[in-house]
């Protein structure tokens, strides 16, 4: 654990060096076709993934792999452009280790958001839905192991994963702009590959709305430190009964470049909320 820290700091110190000790105050993390906040940033700085000590490398071809590092509705942010995932072949650890890092550097409040599976019938492709809570099918999670002191308690509370009150000002901002956002449970699997109709079925009725492969462990690790966090999903696909259809990688970046305006729209007012 040890040596966990060390790598962190190490991160974080090379990070501040080639930043000029950058102080953001959110950490927003860009999921599978979700690039465009990008463009709504003043950037100051950005760094590649593979430039950071100890950072793991992007290997999904969506993603980016890179740090962005500026403002957004006048706060100082930095940005994910790509994530890691535990179906990439790397341990939860690595896939946590830049929230953590984010942590480290003064965030305090994280954004999340991911291209997901609809399970709720009264969804539709390119909704965004608002996550109120999740179901961890993961094989694993980023607590497992010595505890990090230094980060948070070794026996978190998880009664409110999502920040209840950026919710509730997601949906106002959604009502005031003329769109539906959906709420609902986020399901995360290992993946890659994307659920059979059996599990589709499953996963809907042990009580989720939507599944991905991301998510959660980023989740639990930011809850862990004690950040506040908004969750948000692109239904991307439909896995009810009466729409499951064969999807690939194309058809999820369309239905998440619709999806993006209202996203982009969303998360740029809820950071000048706060």
């Amino acid at each position: 654990m040890n040596d966990m820290m060390q790598q962190l700091r190490e991160s974080a110190s090379f990070i501040q060096n080639q930043t000029g000790n950058f102080q953001p105050e959110f950490g927003i993390i860009l999921g599978t076709g979700l690039g465009a906040l990008i463009k709504e940033i003043e950037i100051e700085h950005s760094l590649d993934y593979a430039d950071i000590p100890h950072f793991p490398v992007s290997t999904v071809e969506s993603h980016t792999g890179r740090l962005a590092f500026g403002t957004l509705a006048g706060r100082r942010v930095i940005v994910m452009q790509g994530r890691f995932h535990y179906y990439e072949g790397y341990t939860m650890h690595q896939v946590v280790h830049p929230v953590r890092v984010m942590k480290l550097l003064g965030v305090n409040k994280l954004f999340i958001s991911n291209a997901s599976g609809g399970l709720n019938p009264a969804f539709n492709t390119s909704d965004l839905m608002v996550i109120t809570d999740h179901i961890n099918l993961q094989p694993s999670n980023p607590l497992i192991g010595p505890n990090l002191d230094e980060l948070g308690p070794r026996f978190p509370d998880m009664s409110e994963v999502y920040d209840e009150k950026m919710v509730r000002q997601a949906m106002v901002i959604a009502e005031d702009a003329g769109f539906t956002l959906q709420e609902g449970v986020y399901a995360s699997v290992p993946g890659p590959m994307l659920e059979t109709l059996a599990e589709y079925t499953y996963i809907a009725r042990i009580g989720a709305d939507a599944v991905g492969m991301s998510t959660v462990p980023e989740a639990i690790a930011a809850r862990h430190m004690g950040m506040k966090i908004f969750g948000i999903s692109v239904i991307t696909d439909m896995g009810t009964p009466d729409r499951i259809k064969k999807v690939n990688l194309a058809d999820i970046l369309d239905a998440a470049a619709i999806a993006e305006p209202r996203m982009t729209m969303l998360i740029k007012e809820l950071v000048r909320q706060q």
